[in-house]
C-alpha cells in the first residue's frame, strides 16, 4: 500500500525539488563562472555544493514519486550575478530560505505521522546548513 501524504506536505516537497534544482543549475554556473584571486578555491565549493544539491533533488524526486505524485521538473528562478561576493551572498540567501523550508516540511511531516520524509529532510537540513556556514565564513561572516 503506497503511503498518501497531504496536498500541503507534496505542495512542500514540490517547493523542495524545484529550490533544489534551482541551486544545482545556479552553483554550478558559479563554477564555470568564477574569475578572480580566490576563484579556483570557490569554483571547486560551487561545484561541490552543485553535486550535492543535485543529489538532493534525486532523493526528494523518489520520494514525492513514492506519493504517486509526478515530480517538478521546473527550478525555482535561478540567480545569476557577477561577482565572487555577490555569488556567495545569493547563495547563502538561498540556503537560508532552504533552512526555513525544510524545517517547516519536517514540522509538517511530522503532523502527519512521516518519520521517513521527516528523516529524509533531517538529513538534508544538515547538509543546508553546513553548506550556509560554507558561503557565510567564505565571505567572512
Amino acid at each position: 500500500m503506497v503511503q498518501k501524504a497531504s496536498t500541503k506536505l507534496t505542495d512542500m516537497l514540490q517547493q523542495a525539488i524545484a529550490r533544489e534544482i534551482q541551486v544545482s543549475v545556479q552553483y554550478m554556473w558559479q563554477h564555470i563562472m568564477a574569475k578572480g584571486l580566490e576563484s579556483a578555491e570557490i569554483a571547486d565549493v560551487f561545484e561541490d555544493a552543485a553535486i550535492e544539491e543535485m543529489k538532493h533533488a534525486e532523493k526528494i524526486a523518489e520520494r514525492i514519486f513514492y506519493f504517486d505524485v509526478v515530480p517538478t521538473t521546473k527550478p525555482s528562478p535561478i540567480v545569476v550575478v557577477p561577482g565572487l561576493k555577490e555569488m556567495l551572498e545569493a547563495d547563502a540567501k538561498a540556503e537560508e530560505e532552504a533552512i526555513d523550508l525544510y524545517k517547516a516540511i519536517i514540522k509538517q511531516a511530522e503532523s502527519e505521522g512521516d518519520s521517513t520524509t521527516r528523516l529524509l529532510f533531517e538529513q538534508i537540513l544538515a547538509d543546508e546548513e553546513r553548506h550556509h556556514d560554507t558561503f557565510t565564513t567564505l565571505l567572512g561572516k
